[in-house]
């Protein structure tokens, strides 16, 4: 089956926590998608991708590492759209609330757990209103609930006892429970699902508000394709591996050999798959995840592409890293059965085949028409005298053209950092060789919109650009290999709401309209 495709288009990289906007709580939340949907039209951008929206694991701001495959991060609910806050009204909001949101919202990055604290009791209290006045009443929203539960329960279920366990047990890891429930027993499930009833029915709430706002917030980017992030792993300490915990081996952790990013390689902490037991369920929490992908997006990035050819395994017990499965042959085949899977869903599909990626790997993508990443500032003919960068005309239809990744260093600080040689080799690519641009001169608006435009007219059916550099901020995202409290915490510092009010907003996004319409996209 042919990949589905998305067409010749331009989008813009904007994670949804950095989307904040003068309505949300401290962080960039769902309705903010809705929010920055006028500038996305006015900036003739049909395109938005977002970075995983997962739960994420307890403690942890990397949205690569969940405690769901499946279910939405709650702290990306939009709090004053919940018709049960609304209901509340501002005279019950605890002392201090309104002033603590305050606070939240002026910190220029996100601080996670504060924004966590004060959405959880406003939310607890929400859904206590809710209980009361509608479950118990058998009102229209408590139908709708009712069928979102039987409709999501193949994934609902396990991720809502996971929640309430997780909490009930301080957060502890699912494996040093009480054995009956680390091993998922039946008979203990049952006990924790008539104990906790209240609870488990507060975890679904959450999940079919988040859902719904989810709905609205695609209908209201009517025109705009919205791009998601299949992480490769979920954490060890998950809904998924607790309740499918033949399908994982938590005897070795997933990683990455040296490369670029790291001279000593990555260790990502998570569980690695069980290959054989994953093909005789013939990848069905695989498929799964795809087909709940394709109800949120019309299309995905598959994260760590090469993993799914062969995983990088760092065994526990500290003896020599090696890949899984071991022949080519295996990894190939392996591989192309994970795409088929994923493509099944329906939707799009984008590989994130960036790092050391063998010869074989990229020609399986390109007979299977998989759109890779071309990173203008990595594409060069190696093998070449001087090393030249690849003109992005010559790119393939089928790829992505860009400027930068969430794990890259933003445009401005890359040509900053930039010897000569490298600045005149990039000048020599035919539409920034006539810019005008100086191999001496520092990064400036016009060294920036020489740039993008070389990047929108690339042969790439896809040209996405990060909301840093289509302005020149040099606020990155996330330093690959490290922990800090600057990774995955970065905000727009213009509101989207206000994008457009914004002078300079203003001027980029009738600089990228220009842009889109002469490289016909």
């Amino acid at each position: 089956m042919p990949p589905v495709s998305l067409g010749r288009r331009a989008g813009l990289l904007l994670p949804l926590f950095s989307a904040r906007s003068t309505s949300s709580w401290g962080i960039g939340d769902i309705a903010d998608l809705e929010r920055l949907g006028p500038w996305l039209h006015a900036a003739g951008l049909t395109l938005l991708q977002v970075l995983p929206v997962n739960d994420m694991a307890t403690g942890q701001t990397s949205p690569y590492s969940a405690l769901s495959a499946m279910a939405i991060d709650p702290i990306y609910l939009a709090v004053d759209r919940i018709p049960d806050v609304q209901a509340l009204g501002t005279g019950a909001r605890a002392a201090g609330e309104q002033r603590i949101r305050d606070g939240l919202h002026a910190q220029p990055v996100l601080p996670y757990e504060a924004i966590r604290a004060l959405k959880g009791a406003v939310l607890s209290r929400a859904f206590a209103h809710f209980r009361h006045t509608e479950w118990e009443r058998g009102s229209e929203r408590a139908g709708d609930l009712r069928a979102y539960i039987a409709e999501e329960q193949w994934w609902l279920q396990d991720y809502a006892l996971f929640r309430v366990l997780h909490d009930h047990h301080d957060a502890r890891a699912w494996w040093d429970w009480p054995a009956a429930l680390a091993a998922h027993d039946a008979d203990a499930v049952h006990a924790v699902e008539q104990d906790h009833e209240v609870a488990l029915l507060e975890v679904c709430w959450q999940q079919w508000l988040a859902q719904r706002q989810w709905e609205q917030a695609r209908r209201a980017l009517a025109g705009v394709a919205l791009v998601g992030d299949l992480p490769f792993m979920v954490s060890s300490d998950s809904a998924d591996v607790w309740a499918r915990q033949h399908l994982f081996s938590r005897e070795a952790s997933v990683g990455t050999p040296p490369d670029a990013f790291s001279e000593m390689g990555q260790d990502w902490g998570l569980p690695v798959y069980d290959w054989a037991a994953m093909r005789a369920d013939d990848f069905g929490w695989l498929r799964a995840r795809g087909r709940r992908m394709a109800t949120m997006f019309d299309g995905f990035r598959i994260d760590h592409l090469v993993g799914f050819y062969r995983t990088y395994h760092r065994p526990r017990d500290g003896s020599a890293p090696y890949f899984g499965p071991a022949e080519e042959s295996e990894q190939r085949a392996l591989g192309e059965q994970v795409i088929a899977a994923f493509a099944g869903a329906g939707a799009a599909l984008i590989a994130e085949d960036l790092g050391t990626i063998p010869d074989f790997v990229r020609d399986s993508l390109q007979r299977l028409g998989l759109p890779g990443y071309k990173v203008m500032r990595w594409e060069r003919d190696w093998h070449a005298p001087g090393e030249p960068f690849v003109d992005p005309a010559s790119y393939p239809t089928a790829s992505l053209a860009t400027t930068g990744t969430h794990d890259t260093d933003m445009l401005a600080d890359w040509w900053d950092a930039a010897t000569v040689d490298d600045r005149t080799a990039v000048l020599q690519m035919p539409r920034l060789a006539a810019s005008g641009v100086s191999p001496e001169r520092q990064f400036d608006a016009g060294v920036r919109d020489a740039l993008l435009d070389a990047v929108m007219h690339a042969a790439s059916d896809l040209a996405i650009v990060p909301l840093q550099d289509v302005f020149g901020w040099r606020d990155r995202i996330n330093v690959p290999a490290t922990v800090g409290p600057d990774n995955w915490s970065w905000v727009s510092p213009i509101p989207v709401d206000h994008l457009l009010q914004d002078a300079e907003g203003r001027e980029r996004a009738g600089h990228l309209a220009r842009l889109i319409r002469d490289s016909g996209r």
